[in-house]
């Protein structure tokens, strides 16, 4: 039996039945060519390709190292030249990917812990919610001074910082998306697992993870976008009278648009849309073909999905190379562990306890390891409760009448967020559907949309709001507009998930009944994505929340246009250092969005994991 399930793949546990062919076809790129042909399938080329990435990385870390290390400054003079663009976007990207392998670190975490242990569900949920309602501006001065104080003579402090506050805006997406799709795995699935023996450890990585592949790997596309949205934000934040900007593509664009320097904010745009094009080549396209093979169907695929960059690699010597020793090491370490892993808390394995009296060092084990989680908790708790007492003082130094404006704000800003997630579904749900149900469009329109959701919204916001003056639409109004550039993305990118994980076979047998596109869409599709649509709300309803604190106050040719809402309250507290404004602010905003998720969400993902779930 070990051997067995040491020889067992994830691929095994949750595909289909279909065999699939792991031969890759050759890029078109190298034509008919005999000795190009020969040198790509020999490998050479891909092997040549991964030492310069190699190198290329390790360039990129001497570099952030040597920025990271420097001395703070108290102010930083953004280069506006086209050749100070390259270095710029580089150090951006870095903490871009830094704060998204911290983020995918937490989501697997956190998501589990939340998904399999009900005690702590109760609580670990309702903290995202307030999470992800808080916006970057909430987290940000509080962090950005308290790192600078543990770093006082580098940049460090303040490069943590900016990786900290792209996490807020990845790291709530991602974790949604897991926690759903490990609430949502079949049954069949599940029972699998038992009749193997599975410990918590093989179904995590054989049935889970797999399981929630595509839908984890369109919400990190979305996540890292999310993250790029208030990069402008991030980069070039000042407090007060104190300047904590940092050299990156999103400083460089603030500063272009407070100078007015056309030239530099186009050269800007340039540069953000290659290095996008350049993510979805060499990262997302690559992981979005390979967990293809998650899908669960018994039929095949109308037309496979295709990856250049994915093609070239799986000719690599190299990495075949490194594949080998890691199965070695990974079946050493999983020898190494079995006990440790068998032995791990109750409700993970969902093994019967033990007899009593058993009181074997494996008993032992087990009743430590199952201590962990509750010590886990009764920190997180006590954590909570001193960061309560702080914003209790804060509170405490707001009057009445300014609870009451607040408050006005704050309903003013809830209507807008329900018309800017309304309006993006309109659109986003059909489009969605579209590009998803269809792999040759698919492959079409994906490095269109994700330079499209990746592109930050507030670069454009400049142009956006010259349409808008000219069409003599005020800033009230216009403001639904530009929160609908950052949220719209979220539901398009989970409509898209879904509909690729629709099966086949639903497929084909809807098409063998001659159904009507029409009944299609309401007896198969809209179902199909239903529990995708809801995290697509859930996403797109906090990314909205977050996006009101730079859409309804912008800075425009020299003028500040202001909407009221909460989102303008908590900019204009968190640039002036108002901290009991902001907290009482931010408190609202988080208020307003729990009892959106109790009663509105909540009710809708129950719905979304019983009724609608076709895989149970």
């Amino acid at each position: 039996m070990q051997e067995t399930l040491e020889n067992q793949s994830p691929e095994t546990s949750v595909r289909g039945s279909r065999p699939r062919s792991s031969r890759p076809s050759p890029p078109v790129v190298f034509g008919q060519s005999g000795i190009a042909m020969a040198f790509y399938k020999s490998g050479a080329l891909a092997d040549i390709v991964i030492i310069l990435g190699v190198l290329g990385i390790f360039y990129g870390i001497i570099q952030a190292g040597r920025e990271w290390t420097g001395i703070l400054r108290p102010t930083v003079l953004i280069d506006l030249s086209f050749r100070a663009l390259p270095r710029y976007t580089l150090f951006s990207l870095i903490r871009g990917l830094a704060a998204y392998g911290i983020s995918l670190l937490f989501t697997i975490i956190y998501g589990y812990w939340a998904a399999k242990d009900r005690l702590a569900e109760k609580l670990l949920v309702p903290i995202l919610d307030i999470l992800q309602s808080i916006p970057v501006l909430g987290f940000m001065p509080g962090v950005v001074l308290a790192l600078v104080s543990l770093f006082p003579h580098s940049n460090v402090g303040l490069e943590l910082a900016a990786v900290f506050m792209i996490f807020t805006g990845q790291a709530w997406n991602m974790t949604f998306s897991f926690y759903n799709s490990l609430k949502s795995v079949p049954q069949y699935l599940q029972e699998a697992g038992s009749i193997y023996r599975f410990n918590w450890w093989q179904r995590l990585t054989q049935i889970e993870l797999p399981y929630s592949a595509v839908g984890l790997i369109w919400n990190s596309m979305m996540s890292m976008a999310g993250g790029w949205f208030f990069l402008m934000v991030t980069e070039s934040f000042q407090l007060g009278n104190r300047d904590f900007r940092l050299p990156g593509i999103g400083s460089y664009m603030s500063v272009a648009v407070e100078k007015g320097n056309v030239p530099a904010m186009a050269g800007a745009v340039v540069a953000m849309i290659i290095m996008i094009v350049m993510l979805d080549q060499l990262l997302w396209r690559p992981l979005v073909v390979w967990a293809q093979k998650f899908r669960i169907e018994d039929t095949s695929q109308e037309e496979s999905m295709q990856s250049w960059f994915l093609d070239l690699l799986r000719h690599s010597h190299m990495l075949r190379w490194i594949g080998n020793i890691n199965a070695a090491v990974g079946r050493r370490f999983a020898t190494m562990t079995s006990v440790l892993f068998q032995r791990a808390p109750r409700y993970m394995t969902g093994a019967a306890s033990e007899a009593p009296n058993d009181t074997s060092p494996a008993t032992h084990r087990r009743s430590f390891l199952s201590f962990v989680p509750r010590l886990l908790f009764i920190l997180l708790v006590g954590v909570l409760a001193v960061a309560l007492v702080q914003v209790v003082r804060l509170l405490a130094t707001v009057r009445i009448s300014e609870w009451l404006r607040l408050l006005r704000s704050d309903l003013l800003t809830l209507a807008r967020v329900i018309v800017a997630v309304v309006l993006g579904t309109l659109w986003a749900l059909p489009a969605g559907l579209r590009i998803g149900l269809s792999p040759r469009l698919s492959k079409i329109m994906q490095p269109i949309v994700q330079v499209a959701a990746s592109f930050p919204a507030p670069m454009l916001f400049p142009a956006v709001i010259l349409v808008l003056t000219k069409l003599n639409v005020r800033i009230g109004f216009g403001s639904i507009v530009l929160m609908l550039l950052g949220t719209q993305w979220y539901i398009l990118f989970n409509v898209i998930a879904g509909a690729q994980a629709i099966p086949s076979d639903l497929k084909e047998a809807a098409a063998s009944y001659h159904i009507t596109a029409r009944q299609r869409f309401w007896s198969l599709y809209l179902p199909a994505v239903f529990p995708y649509l809801v995290t697509g709300w859930v996403t797109a309803t906090g990314g909205a929340w977050n996006a009101s604190i730079v859409a309804e106050l912008v800075t425009f040719r020299g003028q500040t246009l202001r909407a009221q809402g909460i989102g303008s309250i908590i900019s204009e507290a968190a640039f002036g250092a108002k901290f009991g404004e902001l907290a009482a602010a931010i408190f609202l905003m988080a208020l307003t969005v729990v009892l959106i998720n109790r009663f509105v969400w909540r009710p809708l993902y129950a719905i979304a994991s019983t009724r609608y779930n076709i895989s149970k």
